[in-house]
């Protein structure tokens, strides 16, 4: 069946390099839209007349049903074509995007960020997919996702910008706009020249696992969300965090026993790739952690405006726009050690600056804590990546790709969820009558979590990519191809 095979040999390398950036513009909009929508929360927040919960839910319904879904959209996109999901999900993108500016109220902005987020479950891990079956040569697929990665930096550099130009010219309500060029050129390059493409031996729905992984998600974030305000040991907040914990044990034991599961345990037998997707949960909790912050003290403590606010904030994303090709060529020639070890120690130091040294209080010290930050996260998203899919059969470069994305949404959810919980808390409980004050005592503990998450980096980063780490990884691969050919042998 000619779709079943590799989609790269019969294609040029300027048609390879075309793919890359259809794929790249996918990744664009959706960093973009997570971006742009920080630097407008204060503007909406006013206008939507929400508390900080309001907020947190406008970025977490997101991330929860992109982090829900990812899975079965790169197993799905295996089975019936990466193509015609890819452009499934651009389509429903854009009209979510488009709902999200007409929205009356914050209960329909968040419903309509969850359509957003049922056509973004469609891209990036597709998008990956199609990436690593056109790209197979290790060292030109590292250099393919330095480039991914680096679109990233684009964003974060992009949206602050364009998200505080738009908010205090035209209003919040504006940043959905944006999406709508992008989405609709990429749909357009899309249908011409990405061809279509299909696992050999894709995997079967798994229903029931899909809804225990929404149940498992969906419940830990309503109860991180919601428990300042009902109290942690109130009955609504035990009995969501109860299904939580049912939730996952139902997951594992059930997984565990399907021949082609939604999420396959084989995989996390391979230590690169547990690794990446512990590091990938703790990078991306400590940066939508990091983005939450900063935007609240800029415009609610500092009182600057939303472009101002995102002027402050390009230091840390023009980093991230250097270093994620940089950290891309490394891990193609190098390996994914030293991108991590980097990564590990600057977002580390930065959550220290602001945690114990107050670093938001000072001009200077601000600075320094943003451009060490950028410089960590630029580092830490090309090994994620590429530690994720390259062990990994390229029949099954969607599920592996999809875990990969997932784990960073989920890092992003429980970041907006923890750090805005810490924070609503101790804001609370605050005795000063300095506004300023309050908030950066309060914020301490918050910061103490995003150094955490940076050590994390480091320590699961440098266990996991030397030589045992990489040999686990070869032999989780040879027993995943062998299992596929026992299987295929029994079916022939």
């Amino acid at each position: 069946m000619p779709s079943s095979a590799p989609v790269s040999d019969p294609l040029t390398h300027r048609r390879r390099m075309l793919i890359l950036a259809i794929c790249c513009m996918s990744l664009l909009i959706v960093s973009l839209d997570n971006t742009v929508l920080n630097v407008a929360l204060p503007s909406m927040r006013k206008e939507l007349d929400a508390d900080v919960a309001g907020m947190q839910w406008t970025i977490d319904a997101y991330t929860l049903v992109l982090a829900s879904l990812l899975m079965l959209a790169g197993s799905t996109a295996d089975r019936i074509g990466r193509r015609k999901v890819f452009t499934t999900g651009l389509v429903l993108f854009t009209i979510g995007s488009v709902l999200c500016s007409l929205a009356p109220n914050l209960e329909s902005l968040i419903a309509f960020r969850m359509v957003q987020a049922v056509g973004g479950s469609m891209l990036n891990p597709v998008a990956m997919s199609i990436i690593t079956n056109t790209f197979t040569e290790p060292r030109e697929r590292a250099r393919a996702i330095g480039v991914w990665g680096a679109v990233v930096g684009i964003s974060m550099a992009a949206g602050p910008l364009i998200g505080g130009l738009l908010v205090d010219s035209v209003g919040w309500r504006s940043i959905f706009w944006v999406n709508l060029p992008v989405g609709l050129l990429a749909l357009f390059l899309t249908l011409r020249y990405v061809p279509e493409s299909r696992a050999p031996k894709p995997r079967r729905p798994d229903p029931v696992g899909q809804v225990l992984v929404i149940a498992l998600l969906g419940s830990v974030t309503y109860a991180i969300i919601e428990a300042p305000a009902k109290g942690w040991l109130s009955a609504e907040i035990l009995a969501f965090s109860a299904l939580a914990v049912l939730a996952l044990a139902g997951l594992v034991l059930y997984e565990r026993r399907r021949d082609e599961p939604l999420i396959d345990l084989r995989f996390f037998r391979s230590a690169p790739f547990s690794g990446a997707t512990v590091i990938a949960v703790s990078a991306f909790a400590a940066l939508s952690g990091f983005l939450f912050l900063s935007t609240l003290y800029l415009q609610d403590v500092r009182g600057y405006d939303a472009l101002h606010a995102g002027l402050w904030m390009l230091p840390m994303a023009a980093m991230c726009f250097v270093c994620a090709p940089l950290s891309g060529r490394l891990v193609g020639s190098r390996g994914p050690r030293i991108s991590l070890l980097v990564a590990g120690v600057a977002m580390t130091v930065s959550g220290v600056l602001f945690a114990a040294f107050e670093a938001e209080t000072s001009n200077t010290t601000l600075v320094i804590g943003y451009v060490v930050f950028g410089i960590g996260f630029g580092f830490v998203n090309a090994p994620i990546t590429n530690t994720a899919v390259s062990g990994m059969p390229r029949a099954q470069a969607g599920v592996a790709a999809a875990v990969a994305s997932t784990s960073r949404q989920v890092g992003g959810t429980l970041g907006v969820a923890v750090i805005g919980a810490v924070l609503a808390a101790n804001m609370a409980s605050a005795a000063s009558s300095s506004a300023s004050v309050d908030f950066v005592e309060a914020s301490k503990p918050a910061w103490w979590i995003i150094a955490g998450c940076g050590l994390s980096v480091l320590v699961v980063g440098a266990l996991t990519s030397g030589r045992w780490a990489r040999g686990t990884a070869i032999r989780t691969a040879e027993r995943l191809e062998h299992t596929e050919a026992a299987e295929a042998s029994v079916k022939v």
